[in-house]
């Protein structure tokens, strides 16, 4: 495998990078003490050309694939967890889907707004009672005349208060099991749809966690998504790519915490010395880095795999259950190599670290990955 990225893949990563460091940084804590949602950097993303990075150009995006996306996702979670997620969800959960499965009227006018920035997408597929077993669920679909009629309650729904556009899953058939569900496109604005709590939560505040309900929603027959009866295979390809975004983000978090340690390390003195020349230290350093070069290069494999065109379920999988665990240990060091000063919010190993766990908890739990692993190793 040829670990190098092609001169555009490592022009744009350096943009981001730029922009991140310049833009997003100053305003990390600030942005989750006030549980924001920066919509002046999402703005900021679309003229960078990025909110649609491995979206295909004739649809308003980049068409620079699973890599660069992946590039770009770590470097938003570099300096911003939060933002990152956002990100995340719009690109990979809210516009491929519509890329993949959808209409050409409907790419037209649902996928280019996000792909171009203009708008912001959600994707609700988790409910109250669901939990792991996603496919469990009460939101149904009914039909309507020339439609259909939506009714239920989605929970733990990213960007839901602030989407233009939000991807739902809801029963269709309730005695076809996982032929029994689809996919509809529904906006905010359609009557009955209502984003009722924003969730406060350990960390990632400035991406609004929501809940939301729909009461009698109606939506138009051109608003299903694919075929009815494909939400659920729908659901499973969608996810082989969005964990390949949350290992990126994990690998971003890591690297972000493991450069706040390193440096503090170089410039704290105790003893007349550098912390960083002392054993324990300095080895703490040398495995964190080791974590977040071993998970970038499991994200690398899984995203150059998708963009092949190969079938990528345990890559993926594997790439996020280690992605996700390396970013809480690495985070988790970061505060431990600051000290009493990691532990306050002047600086960002904390933030870090309450960011990192719900990368194990999100998009699968790491007991999920490790039952999808084991099935594609038949165990």
């Amino acid at each position: 495998m040829d670990f190098s990225l092609s001169p555009e893949q490592r022009m744009i990563r350096d943009q981001v990078r730029e922009f991140a460091e310049e833009e997003i940084e100053p305003i990390a804590q600030e942005i989750e003490d006030e549980h924001r949602f920066p919509a002046e950097i999402f703005d900021q993303l679309g003229e960078l050309d990025v909110m649609g990075a491995p979206i295909a150009e004739e649809y308003g995006g980049l068409g620079g694939g699973q890599l660069l996306y992946a590039l770009i996702t770590e470097e938003l979670g570099r300096v911003s967890g939060g933002v990152g997620l956002s990100y995340a969800a719009h690109v990979s959960l809210a516009s491929k889907p519509i890329e993949m499965f959808g209409t050409a009227a409907q790419k037209e006018e649902w996928l280019e707004p996000l792909a171009t920035g203009e708008e912001i997408g959600a994707w609700a597929l988790t409910e109250p009672e669901s939990g792991s077993d996603a496919s469990d669920m009460d939101t149904v679909a009914e039909p309507d005349g020339d439609g259909w009629v939506l009714n239920g309650t989605k929970q733990f729904i990213t960007n839901a208060s602030e989407a233009n556009s939000v991807l739902v899953k809801a029963v269709t058939d309730p005695d076809a099991g996982y032929d029994g569900i689809s996919t509809f496109v529904v906006d905010p604005d359609d009557d009955g749809f209502e984003a009722t709590t924003i969730w406060d939560k350990m960390g990632l505040n400035c991406s609004p966690t929501c809940e939301i309900k729909l009461d009698d929603v109606y939506v138009p027959e051109d608003r299903l998504l694919g075929e009815e009866g494909e939400g659920w295979t729908q659901t499973m390809k969608t996810l082989d790519g969005g964990r390949i975004s949350i290992a990126a983000l994990s690998t971003g978090l890591a690297q972000g915490a493991y450069e706040a340690a390193e440096s503090y390390a170089r410039d704290r003195e105790q003893f007349g010395k550098p912390i960083s020349k002392f054993d324990a230290i300095r080895d703490k350093l040398v495995d964190m880095h080791r974590k977040t070069e071993r998970a970038r290069l499991l994200t690398h494999k899984a995203a150059s795999l998708y963009d092949a065109g190969e079938r990528v379920t345990e890559e993926s999988s594997l790439a996020k259950l280690d992605a996700s665990e390396a970013a809480r240990e690495v985070a988790e060091d970061a505060v431990q190599v600051l000290g009493g000063y990691g532990y306050t919010e002047d600086f960002s190993p904390q933030r870090y670290y309450r960011d990192a766990k719900l990368m194990e908890i999100g998009e699968g739990t790491s007991e999920i990955q490790h039952l999808v692993i084991g099935r594609e190793l038949g165990l």
